[in-house]
C-alpha cells in the first residue's frame, strides 16, 4: 500500500485529512480566503474523523513524539493492518490536492501560522 499519497506535517509526520468543500462564497480558491477556508474545512473534517477513529488518532498521536523514521513505520503499520481507514482518508485529504493541483502550491496551517508570526 503507498500512504505518501496522505498530506504529512511536521517531521514526525501528522497526518491532515478534510472533506470535499465548497470553495467559500465570492472567495477564489488560489486566494489566501480560499485556501484558508480550503484548511479550515480539511482541519475541521480530520477532527471528527479522528475522534471517531481512536486507533487511528492514538498512532497519529503517538507519531508526533516519534523520530521521522519510526513515525512513518508506526504510522505506515496502523493504515495497512486498517486500509478502509487510509482509504476515508484518502478521500478525505482531496481537498487539499487539489488545491495544490489547482493552484500550484501546497499550503498548511503550520506554513501559514509561521507567515502570519512574521508580521
Amino acid at each position: 500500500m503507498k500512504l505518501s499519497g496522505i498530506a504529512m506535517l511536521g517531521g514526525a509526520g501528522i497526518v491532515l485529512a478534510g472533506i470535499a468543500t465548497a470553495p467559500i462564497a465570492g472567495a477564489a480558491p488560489c486566494s489566501a480566503a480560499g485556501a484558508t477556508g480550503t484548511i479550515g474545512s480539511v482541519s475541521t473534517a480530520a477532527s471528527q474523523y479522528l475522534a471517531g477513529h481512536p486507533g487511528a488518532d492514538q498512532t497519529l498521536s503517538t507519531a508526533i513524539s516519534q523520530s521521522p523514521d519510526d513515525a512513518r513505520a508506526s504510522v505506515r503499520a496502523y493504515f495497512t493492518a486498517h486500509p478502509n481507514e487510509y482509504f476515508d482518508l484518502q478521500g478525505i485529504v482531496a481537498p487539499l490536492k487539489d488545491l495544490r493541483g489547482q493552484c500550484g502550491v501546497s499550503v498548511t496551517p503550520s506554513q501559514l501560522a509561521l507567515l502570519l508570526d512574521g508580521i
